[in-house]
């Protein structure tokens, strides 16, 4: 495969990740760190840097706009809950299992 060709291919995957987090807005950024250890606003810090690193001027607030599908606060406000004293445990247990 041609380096074009498997970037198209990464860009479009990128895509459809983004918009996959976008439609599914009942998993919460704190599931994804359990799970994942990575979140919607590790995403935007990731398309920001990569914007930065090619002189495109942006902001995390836009980078996170970009990731979310709207500005963050209308996210937060939105779809957003409380992180549970179990989601916040086992946060705190991937973080200790990470040192």
């Amino acid at each position: 495969m041609d380096k074009n060709t498997q970037t198209e291919l990464e860009a479009a995957a990128f895509r459809h990740l983004v918009n996959h987090l976008q439609q599914h807005t009942e998993v919460q950024n704190i599931d994804l760190m359990v799970l994942a250890d990575f979140c919607r606003n590790c995403l935007a810090k990731w398309y920001l840097a990569e914007a930065v690193e090619r002189g495109v001027e942006m902001d995390y607030e836009q980078a996170r706009e970009v990731i979310y599908g709207m500005p963050y606060k209308e996210w937060k406000d939105k779809f957003q809950a409380e992180a549970t004293a179990e989601q916040l445990a086992s946060y705190e247990r991937r973080q200790q299992s990470k040192s």
